[in-house]
């Protein structure tokens, strides 16, 4: 008995030999990093009600919410604090921006790597779907990552610099050059990365 013609069937159509159907498979096993990033998001957004209640609380005088809000932002006065002040408020909402920030960039890479290394969501025509996510691939992904550690690491360096009587020298100058680094890595990436898609451009022409 002769052997089907395969030729004929669309690529897409065919049947995967064994062993690269176990490979290509393995990729469902990032699922479950992604549902577990899915659980970091909510502790963040839980987080992020009870800062602000504190906040509101304290707002309105609450002695223990102001306690546990200068605890939070680790603020040290040489004087009891018995209610809010600007630089507290600031450092409060600097830290919920912060997990603001930290949970857009979950949300970046649970959809973005999901779509591309797991599965396509096939959100399509959808009116919420994000707009980055139509053209997201691994290395658009990178730069995205790095834009967005920089934005991070911009907000704790702020913080910080707000709140510097209770650091040390070598601790700002120590963030100041990690912050600086964060900057020309994602310069790199970027960089590397148009080089990449020109590269690809140019090859595509010819």
């Amino acid at each position: 008995m002769s052997k089907p013609d395969l030729s004929s069937i669309p690529a897409a159509a065919r049947p995967l030999r064994p062993l690269p159907a176990l490979i290509f498979a393995s990729r469902w096993l990032q699922l479950p990093l992604y549902l577990g990033l899915i659980v970091a998001q909510g502790v963040y957004a839980v987080h992020f009600l009870i800062e602000l209640w504190h906040l509101v609380e304290a707002a309105f005088g609450h002695e223990e919410a102001l306690q546990a809000l200068i605890t939070s932002i680790g603020y040290k006065s040489d004087v009891p604090m018995t209610k809010l002040n600007e630089t507290i408020i600031m450092l409060v909402v600097l830290a919920l921006i912060d997990v603001v920030m930290i949970s857009n960039l979950l949300i970046m890479v649970i959809v973005g790597g999901y779509e591309t290394f797991v599965s396509r969501l096939d959100l399509d025509g959808h009116p919420d779907q994000p707009e980055w996510l139509s053209h997201v691939n691994a290395s658009m992904l990178k730069v995205k990552l790095a834009l967005s550690i920089i934005g991070i690491s911009s907000i704790h360096l702020l913080k910080t610099f707000i709140n510097a009587g209770n650091y040390t020298d070598k601790v700002l100058i120590a963030q100041t050059a990690i912050h600086l680094a964060f900057l020309l890595s994602a310069m790199a990436i970027a960089y590397t990365d148009k080089i990449v898609t020109t590269s690809a451009a140019i090859n595509a022409r010819h």
